[in-house]
């Protein structure tokens, strides 16, 4: 590998094909048939950008990509690729990873909380319409100008439940608030909590520091998302990676092109992340995309095909790494024909025939050169990867966890004082000063008391008169999302 470069493989005409480490926050596309050899690809390259100190987050679905944290182990086909290839410098080692799991089980827990979500990506997870969408972004503004805090889902569900009970003295300022818009998120709140996504909420957030170590030796640490769980549940999984995007995005400082990434990201079943997005959301993720660059952070998706990214979305990809395509359809050769007119041409290379010929680990490579210019397309044999091929075993995994420093910071849930515990004291409050003025009334205004106290009972429906004196006040400091917010405007 030559020096500011990452090693792809060897193309056929014997030429080295690298992809220069300068240029690699220009995003990528790793696309091709199942069974192709994209995840040797993917594993590859994670491994050689973290070579280069480049830390790494990726998206393991298939589970099989923890083996990065473990040395590869012999195989014929791996010795015969190194011996065609001449890779003096190919020795098999483990590379430095940590596991994550947005569920909490085979990984550290990743949280956020729903102040930090949004109410956008909130409703894309949870699938809520228009007008649903409208009552979610007026119980984030009532929660701002309440200053209470939304951090887990019982904060959200206790905000829910009390504008519910007072959604008529709080129509006047924030418009209506039907009690069916209410009852619908509120139902998929516990549609969510059933799928076991409460725990993505909550404290210790993320932060995205955590994401871009280097070990004692300078290696970029690869952060490994286990993905399994998350393939029943694609919009969490979309929900997820999005969020993460955009925090990223508006924490992140502007940096320009450095010799290389802050970041890397591959993005595993990329197509999740788009199917059934409005398209509001859609034009917010490309905005991200177009402009993380500056950022410092690249963004590598990886899906069965390049139709499945969106066109807007794809004319941004600049180095693209494309396995075989089958062609059984009419719709799949205009796939495969569109796919071969986004490379640059060779002089005596058919791309459109040769993507349906590339053996397993084989692949079409282009990446752009130092000059922003795409490289002719290059018939590429992809170097193999020197982590094990293959998932690790439980107890190793079990290992690796006990020993990563991320444990302590992580893997214990902190519940802190939010707006699930204020209303809960408001309303204590209120029902001790009522039931102490009631024992100092008349016979006569007790029986009365009593008999109104009645109909506004309930889960926070005392809380009324304390609404009306709050409602136009700014109480305590604003809650500000983490919802692309350097394009939507402020963050805290």
């Amino acid at each position: 590998m030559s020096s500011g470069n990452l090693a792809l493989g060897r193309s056929v005409a014997g030429k080295d094909v690298e992809l220069p480490l300068i240029m690699a926050n220009r995003h990528g596309l790793i696309a091709g048939a199942t069974g192709t050899g994209k995840t040797v690809s993917l594993q590859t390259m994670a491994e050689g950008f973290a070579r280069s100190g480049v830390p790494v987050f990726m998206t393991d679905v298939k589970g099989d990509l923890s083996g990065l944290a473990a040395e590869g182990r012999g195989h014929p086909k791996i010795a015969e690729r190194v011996a065609l290839l001449g890779l003096d410098d190919y020795r098999p080692r483990s590379a430095p990873v940590v596991f994550w799991d947005l569920l909490g089980v085979r990984g550290h827990p990743v949280r956020t909380t729903v102040s930090d979500m949004g109410p956008l990506l909130l409703s894309h997870l949870l699938e809520l319409n228009e007008t649903q969408s409208g009552v979610l972004y007026a119980c984030f503004r009532i929660a701002d100008d309440e200053g209470l805090l939304l951090l887990d889902l019982k904060d959200l569900q206790a905000m829910l439940a009390w504008m519910g009970e007072n959604r008529s003295a709080l129509g006047s300022r924030y418009g209506n608030i039907a009690s069916a818009s209410i009852g619908a998120i509120q139902r998929r709140l516990l549609m969510l909590e059933s799928e076991g996504a409460a725990q993505f909420f909550g404290e210790p957030a993320l932060q995205m520091a955590d994401l871009m170590q280097r070990d004692f030796s300078g290696n970029g640490v690869i952060s490994v998302l286990d993905a399994t769980a998350l393939m029943t549940r694609p919009r969490l999984y979309s929900t997820f990676l999005l969020w993460l995007l955009s925090e990223l995005f508006e924490q992140l400082p502007e940096v320009g092109d450095k010799a290389e990434p802050k970041l890397v990201f591959f993005f595993d079943e990329a197509h999740l992340l788009f199917d059934r997005a409005p398209r509001a959301l859609l034009d917010k993720v490309e905005q991200v995309v177009r402009l993380i660059r500056s950022k410092g952070v690249g963004i590598y998706f990886v899906s069965q095909s390049p139709g499945d990214i969106p066109q807007d979305i794809l004319g941004q990809l600049g180095h693209r790494v494309q396995h075989a395509l089958r062609a059984f359809t009419p719709k799949d050769r205009k796939v495969v024909k569109a796919a071969a007119q986004t490379f640059r041409a060779a002089p005596g290379v058919d791309t459109e025939q040769l993507i349906t010929a590339l053996g397993v680990g084989e692949a079409l490579v282009s990446v752009l050169d130092t000059s922003s210019v795409p490289t002719e397309v290059a018939h590429t044999l992809v170097r193999p990867p020197e982590s094990r091929l293959g998932p690790l075993e439980d107890v190793e995994r079990v290992q690796l966890l006990s020993r990563s420093p991320m444990g302590a910071r992580y893997d214990e849930m902190v519940d802190r004082e939010s707006a699930f515990e204020l209303l809960k004291a408001r309303s204590e409050k209120v029902l001790s000063s009522e039931a102490a003025a009631l024992a100092d009334a008349p016979v006569d205004e007790k029986k009365s008391r009593k008999s109104s106290g009645r109909a506004s009972s309930g889960l926070f429906g005392s809380l009324a008169k304390s609404a009306m004196r709050a409602i136009g006040t700014q109480l305590g400091r604003q809650i500000v999302r983490g919802l692309l917010g350097s394009i939507l405007g402020g963050r805290r």
